[in-house]
């Protein structure tokens, strides 16, 4: 069973390898469907496929956008760009780029998006004649539907899944309110997520006059909806037979790409053991930024959410480790402010979540410190263990 991990950007790209992804996915300046991820230029898709290669982790390339007329003259060259410097697989949604796929990148994998809303095995069926390897299902299944798809698929096609992260109102993200409403289109890109705004009623006859969008006196955000977290099924999810678990979150940050791959990672390697979740997991899980979560669909109807569409953040990151001394003398460098006596935790690659206090803080050359504000600031502190690079530290927000 394959891990698969969202990369926004370099530097989440860099925690979902070094936090156990088998594979990530990620977009270039075009075509895929997170435009305000910070996404990667031609030279920094080079340097992305040869670090993620270098680790034995696989990249696929989100082409997953509807494109219009204009926007096709310059993707031939860009799949071709792709199958030169050897992304093991294409995401398209379209039928247009997947013509063009096979046309100009044949010897590239193709998985077909989750836009696609692949919700029975006869579409799965027809996907895989279109030459797919891979179908990534709609996010409205429950586990039974899945478990029926992968048994009645033809051999050969692989079936992916998501697992965690946010979730859509509209059917499979298909959504044309944020066109509508901002002129950002969802389908290429570009969503605002108007479905997490606050409405209110006005009365045609009392211009001005507005009267709250309640819900059984609960609310007014009609369309939110919560997250989706299956850390707690993830036997099931293998039993099913599916191929590749999926994170949701190139638009999260890299504090969270790290949290929930090294998560998810423990949860897969405890089913593939028959072994049980290590609680601990889903603690952490609750420890990135979210909303109230759910099991998706895979049990039934998640519900909406309609108390508010604020996220819950209750831990704020406050350094990464540079180096460290197997003795725990780490170099760090500062994200958020940090005093000498904070009660801080210690996460990284392999390490279980570890509770210490600062007490021995010092300056790059080795001079005691009170406090740091700085963001970017070098500092030295005494760890409760060796900490790999990338690892992170980080305290919970004052109530």
């Amino acid at each position: 069973m394959e891990l698969l991990a969202p990369a926004g950007d370099m530097e989440r790209l860099q925690m979902a390898v070094a936090y156990g992804a088998d594979a990530v996915y990620l977009a270039g300046q075009m075509y895929g469907m997170r435009s305000f991820a910070g996404n990667f230029s031609t030279e920094e898709l080079k340097t992305a496929v040869a670090l993620c290669h270098a680790h034995g982790v696989r990249v696929h390339v989100t082409c997953n956008t509807m494109p219009r007329n204009d926007e096709l003259h310059t993707l031939p060259d860009y799949l071709a760009f792709l199958q030169e410097v050897g992304v093991d697989a294409l995401i398209v949604g379209d039928v247009g780029v997947l013509a063009l796929a096979k046309q100009y990148a044949h010897k590239v994998p193709i998985h077909i998006s989750t836009q696609t809303s692949v919700t029975n095995y006869a579409a799965a069926r027809f996907w895989y004649e279109q030459g797919a390897e891979r179908i990534i299902l709609a996010r409205e299944l429950t586990l039974d539907e899945v478990t029926e798809i992968c048994a009645k698929r033809p051999k050969g096609l692989e079936v992916e899944a998501f697992v965690h992260g946010a979730m859509c109102v509209s059917w499979s993200g298909r959504c044309v309110l944020s066109n509508y409403m901002t002129g950002r289109d969802a389908s290429r890109g570009a969503c605002a997520q108007p479905c997490r705004y606050k409405y209110a009623l006005m009365e045609e006859q009392r211009p001005g006059e507005f009267f709250p969008v309640e819900e059984d006196d609960r609310g007014t955000y009609i369309f939110n909806s919560k997250d989706m977290c299956m850390l707690s099924h993830i036997p099931e999810l293998l039993s099913a037979g599916l191929d590749s678990l999926k994170i949701e979150g190139r638009a999260k940050s890299a504090y969270y790409a790290a949290v929930v791959t090294n998560a998810y990672r423990h949860g897969v390697d405890a089913a593939l053991a028959g072994e049980p979740l290590d609680l601990i997991w889903l603690e952490e899980l609750d420890k990135v930024s979210h909303r109230p979560y759910s099991e998706g669909f895979y049990y039934g109807h998640p519900q909406q959410y309609v108390g508010d569409a604020r996220y819950i953040r209750d831990w704020q990151v406050i350094a990464m480790v540079t180096s460290c001394s197997p003795d725990g003398k780490a170099l760090c460098s500062l994200r958020n402010k940090l005093r000498r006596g904070e009660a801080l935790e210690l996460i990284g690659p392999g390490l279980r979540p570890t509770a210490f206090s600062a007490q021995e803080l010092l300056d790059a050359d080795g001079l005691p410190l009170q406090e740091i504000r700085t963001p970017q600031t070098a500092f030295r502190l005494a760890l409760p263990c060796q900490a790999p690079p990338l690892s992170i530290l980080r305290k919970k927000v004052a109530e």
